[in-house]
């Protein structure tokens, strides 16, 4: 009789798996190598914006507010969700990992690096996600890639799967009228802004008194 034929075999399957996951790992190491030798960890914004994405970051005076609106929301040991805003989740991190849980959910994969903190989010596949995080969330909060009803709409699918409580909606002023209905939430003083100055005015809406904790 062979020995060999003691020796647990994996599956193809589970092969290919391995060899995907060790692959994702190395590509993360790889991304955090860069970003140290570039000295870009110690910033709140590692990566650029990549305008084919649609991505916009807010500028520094928004981070700060929203930032601190969400820590003053969020209790010890809450859970909250950020769907396509990359922006705020390193300033966010710092300032209440220590006490509560902060989710991304995003497209752009340069943000594995924050894994296991990170979920790859297509927002053509809004129900697309893990059982574990349906409903599970204390806040989340959410800023659409495109101005777009398709994708408003189903961004808004995704943050009723994920929502138990609060809601924080940023996006084109535009779009007003069909985040109140999909969403029942208000329209804020409060408004987002970017660090290229956008020709399209933004809006914040939220299901509580977002502007009384500014």
């Amino acid at each position: 009789m062979d020995d060999d034929d003691d020796v647990p075999r994996l599956s193809a399957e589970t092969f290919a798996a391995l060899q995907e996951f060790y692959a994702e790992q190395k590509k993360r190491e790889e991304i955090l190598s860069k970003l140290e030798a570039d000295n870009k960890l110690g910033e709140k914004i590692i990566f650029e914006e990549n305008w084919q994405l649609s991505q916009f970051w807010y500028d520094e005076e928004t981070v700060r507010i929203l930032v601190n609106v969400i820590d003053k929301v969020l209790a010890d040991d809450g859970r909250v969700a950020l769907i396509s805003c990359p922006t705020l989740f390193v300033p966010l991190k710092r300032q209440i990992g220590c006490r509560a849980s902060v989710t991304l959910l995003e497209y752009d994969r340069r943000f594995e690096v924050h894994a296991p903190n990170f979920v790859f989010y297509d927002y053509n596949h809004p129900d697309k996600l893990p059982p574990e995080m349906h409903h599970s969330y204390d806040l989340v909060v959410a800023d659409p890639p495109f101005l777009s009803e398709e994708c408003v709409t189903k961004t808004s699918q995704t943050i009723k799967l994920l929502a138990k409580d609060k809601i924080v909606f940023c996006t084109g002023a535009i779009m007003r009228e069909l985040v109140e209905k999909l969403l029942d939430l208000k329209c804020c003083q409060f408004q987002p802004h970017h660090r290229n100055n956008l020709a399209n005015e933004f809006s914040c809406y939220a299901n509580f008194d977002l502007d009384a904790l500014i």
